[in-house]
């Protein structure tokens, strides 16, 4: 990150440091602002004309340029995005959020702007999509069809998906100590741990597995991590994105269909049609920052709203004529 302007590194470190976003979240950032001053230098006519955009360089941003920055230009900014870069409403939606962070820094913390340009800043409306899952039979489908040498690992994943409606970051860095009884520590997103607690299959499906794992040589790094690789590491990311991918497709499934989160969704799905979870128990089972992230759930179940209205002991009242 040595090629952008000191404030913007300054920012970034603040919301790693401080406000503890993830290094995803923060290479976002760096790549929505770092897209906004090349825009911005265009907009202001101060770059040559044989120079491409991928090679503008911001590094001479400084403080009497972003003062003057206004939300007429914010606005331009986001429908470039939209018309050149045809970024769909949730990416503009990340800029947005990103522009209002950075501003508020600049306006609150680092004190190098009178006004907020981007107080005003209004993000797109986001249309509420229905989360994509497996049914019951799908799910039970899916873990029989695990097999092969690493079967008790590959088990031990899927079930954990499945049940505990772990994101793949946290899947990926469990450790070994987080472990005790019914009970296992993740890290979520912006470094939040929390409690999740296990149910008889996951439980069977750890011990099984770990009974495994404790016996294999791993390197020094990775020691403690529950789930490793045949490279003798932590398991990566796109590795266990490969392994959900290989067992849906044997299990008769769309492999182009289902991914790692969603099987998160359907984690979520099937306690709250077949478990009567409580929508604030289930925001906390799943790490939601905010309740109506969880709400989508709420949604998915037509045939338990029909219930709810029959089950009314007045529904079979009629007036005699």
């Amino acid at each position: 990150m040595d090629n952008i302007p000191v404030i913007v590194k300054d920012y970034l470190e603040y919301m790693e440091t401080i406000r503890g976003k993830s290094k995803k979240t923060i290479r976002g950032y760096f790549y929505d602002l770092t897209l906004f001053f090349k825009f911005m230098k265009v907009r202001r006519n101060i770059v040559p004309e044989d120079v491409d955009f991928d090679d503008i360089s911001i590094t001479d941003i400084d403080n009497y340029f972003i003062r003057t920055i206004g939300l007429n230009d914010l606005y331009a900014f986001i429908s470039y995005v939209a018309k050149e870069r045809n970024n769909l409403n949730y990416a503009r939606a990340r800029k947005v959020a990103c522009l209002r962070s950075f501003f508020k820094f600049l306006h609150v913390k680092a004190k190098i702007i009178d006004e907020n340009p981007a107080a005003e800043l209004e993000p797109p409306k986001i249309n509420v999509r229905q989360p994509i899952y497996l049914t019951l039979e799908e799910s039970k489908a899916l873990l029989e069809a695990v097999d092969g040498k690493y079967k008790e690992r590959d088990y031990a994943m899927i079930m954990l998906f499945l049940n505990c409606g772990l994101r793949l970051s946290e899947l990926v860095n469990i450790d070994i100590d987080k472990i005790s009884g019914d009970t296992l520590r993740v890290i979520g997103k912006g470094n939040k741990e929390r409690i999740v607690y296990l149910n008889d299959a996951c439980i069977k499906a750890l011990n099984d597995y770990i009974s495994i794992r404790v016996k294999e040589e791993v390197k020094e790094k990775d020691k403690n991590a529950l789930f490793i690789s045949r490279f003798k590491e932590r398991i990566s990311p796109r590795m266990v994105q490969e392994i959900v991918k290989k067992y849906i497709k044997k299990a008769g499934l769309d492999e182009h269909k289902y991914s790692p989160h969603k099987l998160r969704h359907t984690a979520a799905t099937l306690m709250y049609k077949y478990g009567n979870v409580d929508i604030r128990a289930l925001q906390q089972i799943l790490g939601h920052e905010s309740v109506s992230t969880t709400q989508i759930y709420t949604h998915i179940d037509d045939e338990r709203l029909r219930q709810a209205i029959r089950s009314n002991p007045l529904s079979e009242m009629s007036k005699e004529n």
